[in-house]
């Protein structure tokens, strides 16, 4: 089994990274748990969009990759 096996479009993963940026950009300084969770769901995102692999999708069975 591999771990990474991409299973989202090149375009998919643009967005991803674009909202996870945004959402690490819009933390300020003030520690919260509101905070926490935008911190972990952006770094979770960006995480998505570099690897191309999303672990939902995966247990799914579903991807957006094109059909090769």
């Amino acid at each position: 089994m591999k771990l990474f096996v991409k299973n989202q479009s090149k375009r998919e993963r643009i967005i991803r990274l674009i909202i996870g940026l945004v959402f690490i950009a819009s933390l300020g300084y003030e520690v919260s748990n509101l905070t926490i969770i935008i911190a972990v769901t952006g770094g979770t995102l960006i995480f998505n969009a570099v690897s191309g692999n999303c672990y939902i999708y995966r247990m799914m069975g579903y991807s957006t990759c094109p059909v090769d």
